[in-house]
């Protein structure tokens, strides 16, 4: 295996990780903002509000997204394999 080879593959997994986990970090991010939104308005200031939403929503999206997700993981896993096999094999 090449230095190029390896490099290759843990770009295609940082990648693969962010397009993963980005839409629930958005999804966590909107809801703390407009969780913060609701706070400042109403002028309550108790930190364990902003957690039930953003759980919630977090498992919505994992719904949601769920099976794109694991497409996706599934795919990469795949391509490792793959990879792996012409060097080894």
């Amino acid at each position: 295996m090449s230095s190029e080879f390896v490099l290759n593959i843990a770009e295609k997994g940082i990648y693969t990780v962010l397009l993963v986990t980005g839409p629930l970090l958005i999804l966590a991010l909107a809801v703390g903002l407009l969780v913060s939104i609701f706070q400042a308005t109403t002028q309550i200031q108790e930190q364990t509000l902003a957690f039930i939403p953003k759980i919630v929503a977090v498992l919505v999206g994992l719904v949601v997204f769920g099976p794109w997700m694991l497409t996706n993981m599934v795919e990469f896993t795949l391509d490792i394999f793959q990879n792996l096999n012409r060097f080894v094999g």
